[in-house]
């Protein structure tokens, strides 16, 4: 049975804390910044010249524990010389299901090519599901200057190895749209 005194002794806390400055976060109108390695949305990302890094062998689909990520990978086009990524193939399809993911970030270790990464965005809520399912044109990283639209030839180098060994070089003469200082977007 409990006494008055154990009574009094539980509105202690209301009344040690009623007269304390209250905290309030201003959430939508100021945001915190996030920690520096926080998981939050992925980012497909490009080489310098804007080549997509995503070269379609699906490791991160196979990686996720959720089964949120559904790449389908094709063949570049060698013939016209036109590519989307340095590499033979490209993925033509990629979507991330955020219904499903849990923001690990397994995906992320397995990308063979770091074209994966995650951003510190973390405002993923909407009202409509099919929205929730990100198609390869959401995440993309946005081209920066000196980047061009692919599909066009490789510009930093003669073969995808020289891509990937960070071996690149000006490009020719005919095009000068990538600057050769500029690093890679990870």
């Amino acid at each position: 049975m409990a006494t008055l005194r154990d009574q009094v002794a539980g509105f202690g806390v209301t009344f040690r804390t009623m007269f304390k400055k209250v905290v309030t976060e201003q959430y939508p109108f100021q945001k915190e910044p996030t920690a520096p390695r926080f998981h939050g949305r992925h980012q497909l990302n490009r080489w310098p010249d804007g080549l997509e890094k995503c070269i379609g062998c699906e490791l991160c689909a196979w990686a996720c524990p959720a089964d949120a990520i559904y790449v389908e990978g094709a063949s570049n086009d060698d013939a016209s010389g036109e590519r989307f990524s340095p590499g033979e193939r490209y993925g033509r399809v990629y979507q991330i299901n955020y219904l499903r993911c849990i923001l690990c970030g397994l995906c992320i270790e397995a990308c063979p090519t770091r074209a994966l990464t995650m951003t510190n965005e973390y405002e993923l809520a909407d009202d409509n599901r099919a929205d929730l399912i990100y198609e390869k044109s959401d995440l993309l990283a946005p081209l920066l200057p000196g980047m061009e639209q692919p599909p066009h030839p490789m510009r930093l180098g003669d073969d995808e190895g020289d891509y990937y060994r960070g071996a690149t070089r000006p490009p020719a003469s005919g095009s000068e749209k990538v600057d050769e200082k500029q690093e890679p977007v990870t």
